[in-house]
């Protein structure tokens, strides 16, 4: 019974296990959900990562952990990042020094930590 609390869906991960990856060679993609917009000062839009291997042959979509959905049943839902400073924010507290953020749908960006735990230049 214990293993089967611990199942996971095989392309997802928890953001503990995302910063695992991260600090273990994967890099991180963020991609743009919906166009983003600017309210006064602030950016809003909807963005997702997944952490995706180095040779591109593995991909895992962030989730924040599993949530009950209406009906009781457990379900996976993507952690989506509704404002740029959340996505910031989020990306800062993984070692990530500078952040690159797709503004139109489909839009992606590529960071990828050195193995101090520092970004290196790539997009």
């Amino acid at each position: 019974m214990g293993t089967e609390l611990e199942k996971e869906a095989p392309n997802v991960v928890t953001e503990i296990q995302f910063k695992t990856l991260m600090h273990s060679g994967y890099h991180a993609e963020v991609v743009c959900k919906s166009h983003a917009h600017r309210e006064k000062s602030v950016w809003y839009g909807e963005w997702f990562i997944r952490a995706v291997s180095r040779d591109h042959s593995v991909e895992r979509l962030l989730v924040p952990a599993r949530s009950r959905s209406y009906d009781g049943e457990d379900s996976i839902r993507l952690r989506e990042f509704k404002t740029a400073n959340g996505l910031i924010s989020f990306l800062e507290g993984l070692g990530f020094e500078e952040v690159s953020i797709p503004l139109k749908k489909g839009g992606r960006s590529v960071h990828q930590l050195r193995a101090g735990g520092s970004q290196t230049d790539q997009d």
